[in-house]
C-alpha cells in the first residue's frame, strides 16, 4: 500500500520572511530552488501513482526540480487563503488583533478562509487520493498550512489541530496506515535533516 506524500514547496522570498503567502504566485528563492533539488534523493526509490500540484507556480516548479513529473494541478491544494492578511507576519497582525491565530479565526475579509472550508478542500483531495494507494504513492506538491490540514485530516482531526504539526520548505512527510488505521508515518524531512544536502 501506498503513502501520501506531503512536499512542500522551496522557499520564497515570503515564505523566508514569514509573510502569509496563499494567492501570491512567488518564485523560488536561490535558496528554494536549492532545496528543492535537493528533494531528489528524498523521493528516490518511490513509485508514485501520481503527482498533484497546488495550481501556484511555486510548487509547480518544486515539482519539476524534484524530478516529479506533475500529473494533475489540484485547486484544492492551493494555500489557506489568507484575505485581507495575505503578504503579512504574524506579528504584524497580531499588532492589529492581539488573540488572532489563523488556525481558530481563519483569513480575514472577503476570499478569507476558514478552518472548516480549507478541511473541506482537503477533505476531497484526500478521498480522491486514497483509492490509488493500492497502486503506489500519490504526491501533494503544496504549501505550509494546507499541507498541515492535509495531516490533521488524515488522522480524523479538526483543521485547527494542523498547529501542531510545524513543517519546513522542501520538506517532506507521508501520510499511511498502522495496524489498519491512518497515521502520519513520516514527517518534516528535510535534504538537511536526512545528511543529503
Amino acid at each position: 500500500m501506498g503513502e501520501i506524500v506531503l512536499i512542500r514547496h522551496g522557499e520564497t522570498t515570503w515564505s523566508a520572511s514569514g509573510r502569509h503567502t496563499s494567492v501570491t504566485d512567488l518564485d523560488l528563492t536561490e535558496h528554494g530552488v536549492s532545496q528543492a533539488k535537493a528533494l531528489v534523493p528524498l523521493l528516490a526509490g518511490r513509485r508514485f501513482a501520481a503527482v498533484w500540484s497546488s495550481p501556484r507556480k511555486r510548487a509547480l516548479v518544486t515539482a519539476d526540480l524534484a524530478g516529479l513529473p506533475v500529473t494533475a494541478v489540484i485547486p484544492d491544494l492551493a494555500e489557506w487563503a489568507y484575505g485581507d492578511y495575505e503578504g503579512r507576519t504574524s506579528e504584524e497582525i497580531r499588532g492589529e488583533d492581539p488573540d488572532w491565530t489563523l488556525w481558530t479565526d481563519g483569513g480575514k475579509g472577503p476570499g478569507g478562509e476558514s478552518a472548516e472550508e480549507v478541511a473541506a478542500r482537503l477533505d476531497r483531495a484526500l478521498a480522491e487520493a486514497e483509492p490509488l494507494l493500492e497502486r503506489g504513492d500519490v504526491a501533494f506538491v503544496a504549501h505550509g498550512h494546507s499541507l498541515r490540514v492535509a495531516a490533521a485530516r488524515w488522522l480524523g482531526r479538526p483543521a485547527r489541530d494542523g498547529r501542531d504539526f510545524t513543517i519546513d520548505t522542501a520538506s517532506v512527510g507521508a501520510l499511511g496506515y498502522e495496524h489498519g488505521g491512518h497515521a502520519v508515518t513520516l514527517w518534516n524531512l528535510t535534504a538537511a535533516a536526512a545528511g543529503s544536502a
